[in-house]
């Protein structure tokens, strides 16, 4: 039996695996940076934060709590449910990882007393994270998703290659922000395809399970990194 034929056969307990790995990371990423923000006191790295807070909560919801093991036998309106708050969580962590890079040009001054969970300007992003969530479900699609988050990651692409590009020796900008969005973009292109052209082949999706893995890994070392580099020069 080959990697992929034992893949599918254990497809529903291999997602349980995936959702907890990346579950575990997204923990381990938001501790660090509440790290970081505490020697760093830089605005940018709540919103780093912020972002892994929703991907976690994202992907322990749909792939633990609303696993086949657990929604098997209960009413189909559940598992509705757990699809519209992850599609939000995700478009969520999205808007906090753009906003993580162009907070500067947006807030007029660095108030770290403004919450980073709740305010006006962040309250538009809970809104259009709504509203994906909730044509996606209407059209019974994941297109709009799966749009918004190219665009997005397309921008935050663009964004962290300038800055790294132009910054990278007098501001040190972190190398991995700029493959980790590059990769994320190659990601989501690679789940729209996987839903329009491949029809979600279990194969397919495998890889790109592993290509999600991966993702989440550079920005857990990317952010281990930066913590042991700014602890370094601190002490």
């Amino acid at each position: 039996m080959d990697i992929y034929s034992f893949a599918i056969q254990n497809k529903e307990f291999l997602k349980i695996i995936y959702g907890l790995i990346i579950w575990l990371i997204c923990v381990v990423i938001v501790f660090k940076t509440d790290k970081l923000f505490e020697i760093s006191l830089h605005q940018g790295i709540k919103y780093l934060r912020n972002a892994f807070f929703f991907y976690g909560f994202a992907f322990f919801l749909r792939y633990i709590v609303g696993s086949y093991y657990f929604v098997d036998s209960i009413p189909g309106i559940y598992y509705s449910l757990i699809n519209i708050i992850f599609a939000f969580f995700l478009a969520m962590a999205g808007f906090f990882l753009v906003y993580s890079l162009i907070w500067k040009k947006i807030e007029p001054y660095d108030d770290r007393a403004l919450s980073s969970f709740l305010n006006a300007r962040i309250m538009i992003f809970y809104f259009l994270s709504l509203i994906i969530a909730i044509m996606d479900y209407l059209w019974k699609t994941h297109n709009f998703l799966f749009i918004s988050q190219i665009v997005i990651f397309f921008i935050a692409t663009i964004i962290s290659f300038s800055n790294f590009s132009h910054k990278a020796r007098k501001q040190k900008f972190p190398k991995f922000y700029f493959i980790a969005m590059l990769v994320s973009l190659v990601i989501w292109i690679v789940n729209a395809l996987a839903s329009i052209y491949f029809n979600w082949d279990p194969g397919f999706v495998m890889n790109v399970y592993f290509l999600n893995v991966i993702v989440f890994l550079i920005f857990l070392y990317g952010v281990k990194s930066v913590t042991k580099k700014l602890n370094a020069v601190k002490n």
